[in-house]
């Protein structure tokens, strides 16, 4: 007789050192409770979140995946395999919301094309929060990833973000390496106009969160630190 087909559960985890039921619902922990197989961005951090919401969850009987930027392609279709074989299968980012800014979307793809039930489960997004807090316009916007990093390329993009913001009305967000968050705002405050509106949202959820949005102008005489904190952009002309 052939086993059920499984679902896959796109399951959400904190944006930082929050303790999950704090940032997460029930059905995220129900769901972790009676799933085994994974598929992850890290196995590590993946194992000690599961360890977080579910304590007495049998370490030893997951079975975990990994995929990330050098996942081979070729391998992303086994991955689903457990599901074939009557099993679920969750699918844990390392912040926030699988396949949002995150390799698990290649799994995603892959489950539809193969006639597997999709379960996105409710949980943090900095990119929506981000939003939510930063008083932009919510019905158009856009999220643009990383901006180049060589300083002519950056000043060019930034421009052109500015520019589309202004004709189209729309909500432009972006981030950053962390480690290189402090020279992205540089470049703004540098390259943008003075009117621009800039939100800074960092440390989302997270005790030390600081979200503010104000004008260029008025971030150039602004002193905030954004050295290796998460952090999300905004910019709205």
């Amino acid at each position: 007789m052939t086993p059920e087909v499984g679902s896959l559960y796109l399951i959400p985890c904190p944006l930082g050192e929050t303790p999950p039921l704090e940032v997460l619902p029930l059905s995220v922990r129900k769901a972790v409770e009676t799933i085994d197989h994974y598929i992850v961005e890290h196995e590590k951090n993946a194992r000690r979140f599961i360890k977080a919401i579910v304590p007495k969850k049998s370490q030893p009987s997951l079975h975990m995946q990994t995929i990330n930027k050098f996942t081979d392609p070729t391998e992303i279709p086994a991955m689903l395999q457990p599901c074939f074989d009557g099993f679920s299968v969750g699918v844990i980012s390392d912040a926030g919301c699988p396949g949002v800014a995150d390799p698990g979307a290649v799994i995603v793809e892959q489950a539809h094309r193969n006639g597997i039930k999709v379960i996105p489960l409710v949980g943090p997004s900095s990119i929506l929060m981000a939003l939510m807090a930063s008083g932009f316009n919510g019905q158009n916007f856009a999220f643009n990833g990383y901006l180049p990093i060589d300083k002519q390329d950056r000043k060019r993009e930034l421009k052109r973000l500015e520019k589309l913001s202004e004709q189209n009305q729309q909500s432009q967000l972006f981030i950053e390496t962390p480690y290189r968050n402090n020279q992205l705002l540089e470049s703004m405050l540098q390259f943008l106009h003075e009117d621009t509106k800039v939100c800074v949202a960092c440390d989302i959820t997270l005790p030390t969160e600081y979200i503010k949005t104000q004008p260029i102008r008025l971030w150039k005489k602004t002193k905030v630190d954004l050295h290796k904190r998460p952090t999300l952009f905004l910019l709205q002309k």
